[in-house]
């Protein structure tokens, strides 16, 4: 029992020991880092003193801390980034679908600033910007070197003014001036039409409207046409969408799941991740699902695109998206400022990352340039060949009744408007001939 009873108090002092041992040099550690933290910070406020005295001229203390804590996010990534009140207040207004500028999502490329996507019915969008264009100048005065916060402040200005942008675009020999007249931006969420047989959702942007919008208008379109039994199919066109609320790319993931993963988010910690999953019921009720995307299809275009896919709820088609596989959390700050950070990756239902490497398409299909007006008219004439019909004296074709005859006629319409689509937008016909197909084979 003695002996037993010394094994016991020669453990638990060699814990003990052992504990101290250990615990001894990852203590003295910490307190090296803290104190290197402390000496930094001690350092900072150093340099911020010697310029606000000695600078050549006075500064604004404000301002000054201002940009030390912008400059301090920014070298975390290109998405981490200090709000200003009024920036901060513009962001809230933006989310709920109206705000002033030009209509460009940027980024930051190696210094340089790279547009993301122009938005639907902008300035930008109708001044001919493209997603993958770099902005070089604004007014002349070079943007290189400055951060995105800087460089979004100067294309910034009133309502009805103009600007002039330089840009350098892949395909171009040399830079290029757009006039662009600031205006004060209306999104529309989501516009719903039907082109043939096949309701056509375009959602420009993921704000509070995306969900409603996308739910009313596959509705009215659904009506318009007669009924679900007359509708072959759905296009989500997500290209040149830069993304928005996480929330919203869930929910409208949601409408056409019926169950099962949509995305998850996995941050620092592991206890912090989380996972959102889809609820019973299908917007468009088992119909095919094709989705479109391109470069400028980012952020929540991309959870959208890869839950589809993921689920085999959709045929995705276009070309590779942008690859923003990050999620941002806003806080708020003292004096109604705030901070955007990054906080989390996020994950397809598959447990794919896409940052950096973007959605990649089950079909890639390229968006043609648009041809000259001389090769625009030669297509349309071989098009539109000679055919047995026009031969002088040729025989009838007195087999079909008259309503069989309107029919096929009918039916060869149809096909000459998606024939003319491909002219105008190439890889929404592709996506409308994709559902054709699977129509006519489940027919």
């Amino acid at each position: 029992m003695k002996k037993f009873a010394m094994a016991a108090v020669g453990g638990t002092l060699a814990g003990i020991l052992a504990t101290t041992y250990v615990a001894g040099p990852l203590l003295a550690q910490e307190n090296a880092r803290s104190a290197t933290v402390y000496e930094q910070l001690d350092l900072f406020g150093d340099i911020f003193e010697r310029i606000r005295v000695q600078y050549v001229e006075e500064v604004d203390e404000t301002d000054l801390i201002e940009a030390a804590i912008g400059g301090m996010l920014a070298s975390l990534d290109p998405h981490s980034s200090y709000l200003s009140p009024d920036d901060a207040t513009q962001m809230r207004v933006q989310t709920r679908g109206e705000f002033g500028g030009l209509g460009i999502e940027v980024t930051q490329e190696e210094g340089f600033v790279k547009v993301v996507s122009p938005m639907d019915g902008t300035p930008a969008d109708e001044a001919g910007m493209e997603a993958g264009d770099f902005i070089t100048h604004v007014d002349g005065e070079s943007m290189l070197g400055l951060s995105l916060d800087e460089a979004v402040d100067m294309m910034r200005g009133p309502v009805g003014s103009e600007i002039i942008i330089t840009v350098v675009r892949e395909g171009e020999d040399e830079p290029f001036d757009v006039s662009i007249i600031r205006d004060t931006i209306k999104l529309t969420a989501v516009r719903a039409r039907t082109e043939g047989s096949s309701v056509v959702l375009r959602i420009s942007t993921f704000n509070d409207q995306t969900t409603p919008n996308l739910i009313s208008g596959l509705k009215e379109q659904v009506e318009a046409a007669g009924g679900i039994e007359n509708v072959n199919g759905v296009i989500l066109d997500l290209r040149n969408n830069p993304g928005g609320l996480l929330n919203q790319a869930i929910r409208v993931s949601d409408e056409f799941l019926e169950s099962g993963e949509i995305v998850s988010t996995r941050g620092r910690n592991p206890e912090d991740g989380e996972r959102f999953n889809a609820t019973p019921g299908d917007l468009a009720e088992g119909l095919p699902v094709v989705v479109l995307i391109n470069g400028g299809s980012a952020s929540a275009s991309e959870i959208v695109a890869g839950a589809l896919q993921d689920h085999r709820r959709a045929i995705v088609v276009g070309t590779k998206s942008f690859g923003k596989g990050s999620v941002q959390t806003v806080m708020p700050l003292r004096g109604d400022g705030a901070m955007r950070l990054t906080t989390a990756r996020y994950y397809t239902p598959s447990g794919r990352s896409i940052q950096a490497l973007g959605v990649s398409p089950d079909i890639i299909v390229e968006q043609p340039r648009r041809v000259a007006a001389g090769e625009e008219d030669e297509a349309e004439n071989a098009r539109r060949s000679r055919s047995e019909a026009d031969l002088r004296g040729s025989l009838n074709n007195d087999s079909l009744s008259d309503d069989e005859i309107r029919q096929i006629e009918e039916d060869r319409a149809k096909a000459e408007a998606a024939a003319d689509l491909r002219e105008d937008d190439y890889q929404l016909a592709y996506a409308i001939d994709i559902l054709t197909g699977m129509s006519a084979l489940a027919k």
